[in-house]
């Protein structure tokens, strides 16, 4: 194997299924995270081999960032890791949980929220402080993109809007209501959608 070979964490659809599989936003956030974050049931693969194995989940922290009544957005630039989400809007930042988020021991419930905290430092550069919490789990079969990854959604609120974009993949960023992006709807990837429609159940 190279040694560049990105290697990201995943849980067993089976895992997922004898928990409670769904479709769609579920709330039980600590139900599914307290069993998949306990290290007998989550490791590492290759990237390349996850993305086209369904028999996998890719745990994927989704974070969702507001101020003022406005939810911050963007669109995926051509630098984006996932190729199958270029140029669609956006209102979730986060990305894969790498073997460089391991503690020494094992993979646990700290291990996790600061994976969290290191994606949102590398994707975003915030001026503020911020308040985070983990508010569902997000889970969409109906695509390609959806069958082999699992999302979980995190709101946070920020003290200031002064937020820049910390990768090239993160262009366009901005500000809007949940109205306005619900009148844009169709241009958002599948997840944003998703997130958008059940925000006022999350809160």
């Amino acid at each position: 194997m190279a040694k560049s070979e990105e290697q990201i964490l995943v849980v067993r659809r089976e895992l997922f299924d004898r928990l409670g599989s769904f479709q769609g936003l579920c709330p039980k956030v600590d139900h599914y995270l307290q069993a998949m974050l306990l290290k007998e049931n989550n490791f590492f693969v290759p990237r390349p081999a996850a993305e086209d194995d369904p028999s996998l989940k890719q745990l994927i922290p989704y974070a969702v960032f507001r101020h003022g009544g406005k939810i911050l957005h963007y669109t995926r630039g051509a630098k984006s890791g996932e190729k199958r989400l270029v140029a669609k809007g956006s209102i979730g930042i986060g990305g894969h949980i790498n073997d460089t988020d391991e503690s020494l021991f094992s993979f646990d419930q700290s291990a996790y929220h600061n994976a969290v905290r290191r994606e949102i430092a590398e994707e975003l550069r915030i001026s503020g402080g911020f308040a985070e919490r983990a508010v569902a789990l997000l889970n969409d079969d109906s695509t390609e993109v959806g069958r082999v990854h699992l999302g979980v959604v995190h709101l946070v609120d920020l003290e200031t809007p002064e937020v820049r974009a910390g990768e090239k993949a993160i262009a366009e960023l901005g500000f809007a209501t949940r109205d306005e992006l619900l009148a844009r709807r169709d241009s958002l990837e599948t997840w944003s959608q998703i997130v958008l429609d059940g925000l006022p159940e999350l809160e």
